[in-house]
């Protein structure tokens, strides 16, 4: 929609805003089952797609996967390679240097120069609280580390885990392998972290303390309720 749009507007690409996906759920698929489907996708989507008529990208639960499934099965039925018709492919076969981490590096510099510009701190020892476990939740908990801010929250639709005093890379590495690349649960890891797993929670409505908020699992993920219970909890 128009947030997509403005977004697209600002990079100078010719890049439009609309919306469209699948009814596919992939969670306990195999490698195979999303592959096949993927290479489905693509088989009926490519006849629809240019560089100067439509160029999809991933979002949820469509990574760096999918993408390269979908990618090599249009290279198959138009016998052509290097053409922009998707966003997120490999550095590999044409994807762009820092794409994968973009979104979530964004989200933290823009708090960084909230917090110095309008607190008039720093980020360093900051609590934050961050939703998700994907590929944005990943790159934002890695640079919020690198900046000394402690990342208290990872979450998925199951659950989430706490790290009172702030998750260790340990922890990330952790969280990456379990989604990325075992694409499991974040239940599933509890025993392996130094945070403790709270089922059927989200971070926003937990009643722990911590500064600042970032949403980066979807959109609209926080209600008013929630936010009552963040400003009472000391929410900056």
């Amino acid at each position: 929609g128009f947030e997509q749009i403005f977004k697209n507007a600002l990079t100078g690409l010719p890049l439009g805003g609309g919306k469209g996906g699948s009814d596919f759920n992939p969670r306990g698929k195999s490698d195979g089952e999303v592959r096949r489907f993927c290479e489905s996708f693509m088989t009926e989507l490519s006849r629809y797609l240019h560089p100067s008529t439509d160029v999809p990208a991933g979002d949820i639960g469509v990574g760096g996967r999918e993408i390269g499934y979908m990618y090599g099965q249009y290279k198959r039925i138009t016998n052509k390679h290097g053409e922009g018709v998707l966003t997120g492919k490999s550095i590999l076969f044409g994807g762009s240097p820092l794409r994968p981490e973009a979104t979530g590096y964004g989200v933290v510099y823009i708090t960084k120069l909230a917090v110095e510009k309008k607190l008039g701190r720093s980020l360093k020892g900051m609590r934050c609280a961050v939703s998700g476990s994907g590929n944005v939740f990943t790159y934002c908990a890695q640079k919020l580390m690198e900046f000394g801010a402690k990342v208290i929250t990872a979450s998925d639709s199951d659950g989430v885990l706490v790290f009172e005093d702030g998750m260790s890379r340990s922890d990330l590495d952790a969280i990456i392998e379990c989604k990325q690349i075992k694409r499991g649960r974040l239940s599933s890891i509890k025993g392996n972290v130094s945070g403790r797993y709270m089922p059927k929670e989200k971070p926003w409505s937990l009643d722990i303390p911590f500064d600042l908020a970032l949403p980066c699992a979807t959109q609209n993920e926080i209600e008013k309720a929630d936010v009552e219970k963040m400003i009472q909890n000391g929410l900056l």
